[in-house]
């Protein structure tokens, strides 16, 4: 579908997390979703506000990353459950990358926050450059 980049579903279940900024760092919102984690949710006031901003979150993420070969919930629920392993990063095709990830935990963990920063954008070039070979 067209436009649907990030899930609802997804959303929601990283929000579980959220009181550790799960959902905000996956709807493209690093630096609130660092606040969260720095924070428990804003002491959890944040998280539970959430529960109710996810679908707009949901919308502006769908408006600004772009759908491709490369799925974005995928990464993401690879990254959140088996990123110290780098799994994600050889499902987005960063082979090197991610044997590097598997032989050292992530790069020390250092590699999976930065990955929790800049996924979407990771992703969104893959998706553009594979669109534009088109």
């Amino acid at each position: 579908m067209e436009g649907d980049s990030h899930s609802k579903t997804i959303g929601y279940i990283l929000w579980i997390f959220g009181f550790l900024g799960a959902h905000r760092f996956y709807y493209g919102k690093p630096i609130s979703g660092t606040i969260y984690f720095l924070t428990l949710g804003l002491l959890g006031i944040g998280w539970i506000i959430d529960l109710f901003l996810i679908p707009s979150m949901d919308r502006e993420a769908d408006l600004r990353f772009r759908e491709g070969d490369v799925d974005y919930n995928t990464a993401w629920i690879l990254l959140t459950f088996l990123g110290l392993f780098g799994i994600h990063r050889f499902y987005i095709g960063k082979w090197l990358t991610g044997v590097v990830y598997l032989l050292t935990g992530g790069l020390f963990l250092v590699g999976v926050v930065y990955d929790f920063w800049t996924l979407n954008d990771q992703i969104h070039l893959i998706n553009s450059s594979a669109r534009q070979k088109i």
